[in-house]
């Protein structure tokens, strides 16, 4: 009896396949708190959310990108060429921001 015992001891001590699979949850574990931690960091909350938005990264800069997300579509534009140069589109107004903040169009 104390054969069979020792036998079966040894065997589930050097089951590599065992310490496998807990190495697999701790990784699932810390690659979960790794993203939660992430997004709570960069506010990127709204991407989670239901709700549309837009987001413009590095404005005004050559790197300039815009990010929009409408229902399930999540679309990125980022703009090419000189101001002015466009390609995908053209300048038809100006806009005036007044002293009260309010916000004036003037169409060409």
């Amino acid at each position: 009896m104390r054969r069979k015992r020792r036998s079966l001891a040894s065997r589930e001590e050097a089951d590599p396949i065992g310490l496998l699979t807990n190495l697999f949850d701790v990784a699932m574990v810390f690659a979960v708190a790794l993203m939660v931690a992430l997004v709570a960091k960069y506010n990127m909350t709204e991407v989670f959310s239901r709700e549309d938005y837009t987001v413009v990264k590095n404005p005004g800069k050559e790197n300039m990108e815009i990010i929009t997300k409408e229902g399930n579509k999540v679309t990125r534009y980022k703009p090419s060429g000189e101001e002015g140069q466009g390609t995908r589109g053209r300048k038809v107004g100006v806009a005036y921001e007044l002293e009260n903040g309010e916000i004036i169009y003037i169409p060409e």
